[in-house]
């Protein structure tokens, strides 16, 4: 039990402050405009332990940064689980109330947030994934321009009498020349980020696991052990569904919520290693899925996914580079 339970319901221009206290249930509420040096006068003035939440915004992170040191715990919730929010009339102060009623049931989802180590690597990877779904963007809009003329890219010239498209034509090579030097940027930063962190080099010892996906996987998971099981891991990498029973009936499987760039790194990297030319143990548990237990290649392909999402907890889970062949096993043994 907590000494006081406050929730922030945080905007640009305004905030409201909601706290209840551990001997009662009566919520006060404070309204103003948004001063964060105001929020801190407040838990400071406060004795006892405190637990404090604010919902997932892009503020959060900045949030959590600067306040965690003034209380005992800080959750930042999830607001898709919040749907007593979204129930009777709505603004801050009311919003606010609500949240420090689900602090102190214990009903928050919470979202993880680390300190500042991490936090340059996670900005670094949304800023690469921009730049990448430019790049597609942009050569999308080539294609489209040629398809618009009745030709094909790289087999048919546009012709010299179309002056506009002509000029499109152009910007359009010169921002995709401007996009893949800023994206080769970002590749060689991720060189260098794999010499400061030892997790990124446990990871690029496994099959399909290159400078980028180690770094994308380590930007999203920070720490392994905030996993309990490697369920909860392959849950969080949307690599698994969980089936629906009431009343001792199977309503079948469905896929819950889970990190879809996550999932992307681990389906980019089994399609990598399924169609490597040379011979790794992850694709000879692709062949022989297909061959000897007759799965489509679709499905192998996604066991293929869920396996190196399992290797990947376990390396990073005990610090030790991948081996296929440790303790006497190998991969195949495993099935």
């Amino acid at each position: 039990m907590y000494d006081h339970y406050i929730a922030l319901d945080w905007a640009k221009n305004n905030m409201a402050l909601a706290r209840m206290t551990k001997k009662s249930n009566k919520i006060k509420v404070t309204e103003s405009p948004s001063d964060l040096s105001d929020i801190k006068e407040y838990l400071k003035s406060l004795k006892g332990e405190k637990i404090f939440t604010v919902e997932e915004t892009s503020s959060s992170q900045w949030l959590y940064s600067e306040l965690k040191p003034f209380v005992k715990k800080l959750i930042v919730c999830d607001p898709y689980r919040n749907r007593l929010l979204s129930d009777g009339a709505k603004n801050d102060k009311i919003d606010a109330m609500k949240l420090v009623y689900l602090l102190k049931a214990d009903m928050l989802k919470e979202i993880y947030h680390s300190g500042e180590d991490f936090i340059y690597l996670r900005k670094l990877v949304s800023g690469y994934e921009d730049v990448v779904k430019s790049g597609v963007r942009l050569k999308n809009q080539r294609s489209a321009l040629f398809r618009s003329e009745g030709l094909e890219y790289k087999k048919d010239q546009f012709s010299s009498e179309n002056k506009s498209g002509y000029f499109v034509l152009n910007e359009m090579n010169t921002q995709i020349k401007i996009n893949e030097e800023v994206k080769q940027k970002y590749e060689k930063e991720f060189e260098k980020l794999s010499k400061r962190y030892k997790e990124i080099r446990l990871l690029k010892s496994l099959p399909g696991i290159g400078n980028i996906h180690a770094v994308q996987i380590i930007s999203s998971v920070v720490n392994i052990r905030r996993f309990k099981r490697r369920g909860n891991f392959l849950s969080y990498c949307g690599l698994i569904k969980h089936e629906r029973l009431s009343g001792g009936r199977s309503y079948g499987k469905r896929q819950t919520r889970h990190y879809r760039p996550l999932k992307q790194v681990f389906k980019l990297a089994s399609y990598t290693v399924t169609h490597d030319v040379c011979n790794n143990p992850l694709r000879e548990f692709y062949e022989y899925l297909i061959k000897e237990k007759q799965t489509s290649p679709e499905i192998a392909r996604h066991k293929v996914a869920r396996r190196l999402a399992v290797l990947v907890y376990g390396v990073l889970k005990t610090g030790k580079r991948f081996d296929p062949y440790r303790r006497g096993k190998n991969i195949k043994e495993e099935r």
